[in-house]
């Protein structure tokens, strides 16, 4: 297992609660410089009272981006580990997300994460070590009705992962992507009110109503297979300090079984199962 020295310091975006804040607290427990980062500053205080650094930023804004990178560079040299953990989930029908609520979603969800990325590689270059961790989702590799919108941003993080990996190892570089099952955080209040409201004469009004319930129900805490954020963080640290880490860390019963599942399963016979979940027509 690699030591805090060894690697340099750590800078974790979307900490303000969930898997951010959890996975903060457990790189500061076992000893790294830790710079833990979200919109809101202000919910960052339990935080910097555990010994976290703490920066404002939205993964969004390009100076915010940059200036994030100079301070932890200008403290401790280059960023040692990078945690792409900053996202939500846009849900809802296709035909009724608007295109500037899809260019949201890829913007927080995959080109914070890019961009944050590619900022640190040159000093991560210099130093001749980093490894950078993105916060995937079963939802990257398998996709499902009513999530196209965030099931779409975390297929772009799974290919750039793919992509990048071997372009950057010949530095002693590595990027590890985190795949967890549904998570008991906030996330699903985010998601619920994604769902966009387009008025009573929706023809997904139905859809819309079974959707909420059933995310609700399937991210319900203590439910089959639902994990804590707690339990992510610990995958998260666990893939900072292998000395050769997996390239991806399915974590849960959904993130391990889901996509064999769905490869085994023919498509029409999946739209058929997933349809009867979520219907578009009242409950019997």
């Amino acid at each position: 297992m690699l030591k805090p020295l060894e690697t340099g310091p750590a800078l974790i975006t979307g900490c303000s609660s969930g898997v951010g804040y959890a996975t903060a607290l457990a790189f500061r427990a076992a000893g790294f410089e830790t710079f833990a980062t979200a919109r809101n500053g202000a919910a960052l205080d339990h935080l910097r009272a555990a010994g976290c650094h703490i920066l404002t930023l939205d993964v969004t804004d390009e100076a915010a981006r940059r200036a994030a990178v100079e301070v932890v560079e200008k403290q401790f040299g280059a960023v040692g580990i990078l945690v792409n953990n900053a996202g939500y989930g846009q849900y809802g029908p296709v035909e009724e997300i608007s295109l500037d609520h899809m260019r949201r979603q890829f913007e927080t969800n995959v080109f914070g994460a890019l961009r944050l990325s590619q900022l640190v590689l040159p000093g991560m270059r210099r130093a001749g070590r980093g490894r950078i961790i993105n916060v995937s989702s079963v939802a990257g590799r398998v996709s499902a009705l009513g999530g196209g919108a965030y099931h779409a941003s975390k297929f772009a993080v799974e290919a750039l992962a793919d992509a990048m990996r071997p372009e950057v190892e010949p530095f002693g570089i590595d990027i590890v992507n985190v795949l967890p099952g549904p998570i008991a955080t906030r996330f699903e209040a985010t998601l619920l009110r994604s769902i966009p409201d387009t008025g009573g004469q929706s023809p997904y009004l139905l859809f819309k109503a079974h959707l909420a319930q059933r995310m609700h129900a399937f991210l319900a805490p203590g439910g089959f297979g639902v994990l804590t954020a707690e339990t992510v963080a610990r995958i998260i640290l666990q893939a900072a300090i292998a000395r050769r880490p997996r390239t991806r860390y399915s974590v849960g019963f959904f993130a391990r079984f889901g996509p064999i599942g769905r490869a085994l399963a023919p498509d029409r016979l999946v739209d058929f199962v997933t349809r009867r979940h979520i219907r578009n027509t009242p409950l019997p």
